[in-house]
């Protein structure tokens, strides 16, 4: 993956410290410049106006603060607003703004595109061309934010790691995201706010509880049954079933973090009772809740929804076993934004 050195965000407190006690400056400046880059957030060093011409020119010359920006928007008849993002090297991801009554939510990208190739997933249909740095995610957020108090006068509740790409194969850059995200300092938004969704990856899973990480976690899990799964998520192949409860268990005892269980319903395909019975069995020992949700449909894929029926039974079912259970409606399909339909149209349809 290539890395951008030059980028000042990506040196810590005590490497700007050190940066700027090589370039002749005293020690406080170091906390300047970091609420400048972070808490303010500033789209060039010539915005910090209290460093001094020196120190500014000592910046401009020898670093680069590469800032993403909004390209494309989108307004869906629901009040979601679908952003494309294009970083400074030219790459572009997208992310999402979700308004709800309860709650204000960014959905963000970690990658551009994504390895995974789930079936169900347009993210899933384009090639990997890299990792997002913790900057580049943390301006996503910071974007998102501010659009959420001008279109709505809300301010942002939630974050979801939800867009495009894995999180969890990008695990140190997501954990440094996190950390500016909560840090009192800079954007001090609550661990318990933010929602890292993975595939399922077992030791990742098992690293994000060693690394004591405060978040809420969700795995996508779409069927409790190893051969429908590898259908539609090759990643199961490789992280099968029992390796992924054994992993899950292990978190949430270290944590006590419950989990949740995302849950796409197919048509023809997963929202059987028998399907559901699956379910069950797998999540029923696991502190969990269960979001069965729409599956958006996309151009790649044969997979389709369910019907209403077929779901409301699924969801009694289970809520008869005393699971709990709820239903996301689809929000921003008309725009392309829905869960699943994150995709960069350049490369083609």
């Amino acid at each position: 993956m290539p890395t951008d050195p030059g980028d000042i965000r990506l040196k810590n407190k005590d490497e700007l410290t050190q940066l700027l006690k090589d370039a002749g400056e005293p020690a406080f400046r170091a906390k300047q410049l970091y609420e400048w880059l972070w808490k303010k957030n500033v789209s060039s060093f010539s915005d910090m106006r209290n460093l001094g011409a020196r120190l500014l020119e000592h910046l401009e010359t020898h670093y680069r603060l590469n800032k993403v920006s909004i390209f494309t928007e989108q307004r869906s008849k629901d009040g979601t607003v679908k952003f494309g993002f294009r970083l400074a090297d030219g790459e572009l991801v997208e992310g999402v703004l979700i308004p709800t009554e309860t709650r204000m939510t960014a959905c963000i990208s970690s990658q551009v595109g994504c390895s995974l190739t789930c079936k169900f997933c347009a993210t899933g249909y384009m090639d990997l061309k890299r990792n997002l740095h913790p900057y580049e995610i943390y301006d996503q957020v910071d974007l998102i934010r501010k659009k959420a108090l001008e279109y709505y006068g809300i301010p942002l509740s939630n974050i979801v790691y939800m867009g495009m790409g894995e999180p969890l194969l990008n695990y140190k850059n997501v954990l440094a995201s996190i950390h500016h995200i909560t840090d009192p300092e800079e954007m001090g938004m609550s661990p318990r706010r933010i929602t890292v969704s993975t595939a399922g990856i077992a030791k990742m899973i098992k690293k994000l509880a060693d690394d004591e990480a405060k978040v809420e976690f969700a795995l996508s899990l779409h069927a409790a049954n190893d051969t429908k799964r590898s259908q539609i998520m090759p990643i199961n192949e490789h992280n099968s079933l029992e390796a992924l409860k054994e992993a899950l268990l292990y978190f949430t005892d270290k944590t006590g973090t419950r989990v949740t269980f995302e849950y796409i319903i197919f048509q023809d395909f997963n929202d059987e009772v028998e399907d559901a019975e699956e379910l069950y069995q797998f999540s029923r020992n696991i502190p969990c809740k269960i979001n069965i949700i729409e599956y958006n449909p996309i151009a790649w894929s044969d997979l389709q929804n369910t019907s209403g029926n077929r779901m409301h039974r699924f969801k009694e079912y289970l809520e008869s076993k005393g699971m709990i259970v709820n239903v996301r409606r689809s929000r921003g399909r008309d725009v392309d934004a829905a869960c699943g339909q994150l995709a960069i149209k350049e490369r083609g349809s």
